[in-house]
């Protein structure tokens, strides 16, 4: 009887969340820090995606706002609450971006589009107990565009190592480790990290820097502000194309670095993506 009132009460809350646009409480992931014991964990790949909360009724961005998935898409998913990915394949996040921000839905687009979903938002159990509920729940709907991201154990560090070297040779963009024994949680917590080969964070951009040399006339660097008012510039990572029309002052960007300067700086920052969310 509780976990059918705490099932109720997520629900309603997920329901009340998008219908105000307001973001949804989801589990967030901290960084893999090494020595962590892995063996404690469910492995997945890290799936370059957007991603979307599904009430029973509406599907909706981490931010609150409701994506305009066609009724067919929708039509295909089941009642339950779910947290996943709309994802469609290694590579193709921009593609994806794209189709999923339109405010009216091209079918052709969307058949490319899988909802690969990792979480059961309010289930009761473990999470090793909710992968399995996942699987069973995408076999039972049997919708071709929802599936359960695969979950599976690794002994040892070095074992993880290897998987994440596999994964990234292979387009991928790094692991995600969900602590198995874990009940459902939201906000940032250790029951879930991210392992990448590199460090990602987002900043806001402040400023287009102009370009010099064989970038003379065009974007040379974004001048860009971090979550706690300290500003840097961005200046690798472009193609031209988006240094002919870079992203626009107040756009949040993704950046990735390997390490930071002792002045807590992200050092050689080289540009990903933009990151704001449809």
């Amino acid at each position: 009887m509780r976990h059918a009132i705490a099932l109720l009460l997520c629900c309603l809350a997920l329901l009340a969340a998008s219908a105000r646009g307001a973001a949804p409480a989801i589990l967030l992931a901290e960084v893999y820090r090494p020595g962590t014991d892995p063996a404690a964990y469910l492995v997945s790949e890290k799936l370059d995606g957007v991603r979307a909360i599904w009430d029973g009724h509406t599907l909706v961005s981490r931010s609150g706002q409701i994506l305009a998935a066609p009724p067919w898409f929708l039509a295909g998913l089941p009642a339950t609450p779910l947290d996943g990915e709309l994802w469609a394949g290694r590579g193709r996040f921009e593609w994806l971006a794209a189709a999923v921000s339109r405010l009216t839905p091209v079918d052709a687009e969307w058949r490319e589009i899988r909802y690969m979903i990792f979480e059961l938002p309010g289930a009761p159990g473990s999470f090793r107990e909710r992968a399995a509920r996942m699987r069973a729940l995408a076999a039972e709907t049997a919708t071709p565009w929802l599936q359960a991201v695969a979950q599976t154990g690794v002994a040892s560090e070095a074992a993880l190592r290897a998987r994440l070297a596999e994964v990234v040779r292979g387009g991928g963009e790094g692991l995600m480790l969900h602590l198995a024994q874990a009940p459902y949680l939201d906000g940032r917590s250790p029951a879930l990290l991210k392992l990448k080969p590199w460090l990602d964070a987002e900043a806001r951009v402040v400023a287009h820097l102009p370009g010099k040399g064989r970038h003379a006339g065009r974007m040379g660097a974004l001048l860009v502000e971090a979550p706690d008012g300290r500003r840097f510039r961005i200046g690798t990572g472009f193609t031209d194309a988006q240094r002919a029309s870079p992203p626009a002052p107040g756009s949040l960007v993704t950046y990735r670095y390997h390490a930071l300067t002792r002045h807590g700086l992200p050092r050689t920052p080289s540009f990903l993506r933009v990151r704001d969310e449809p």
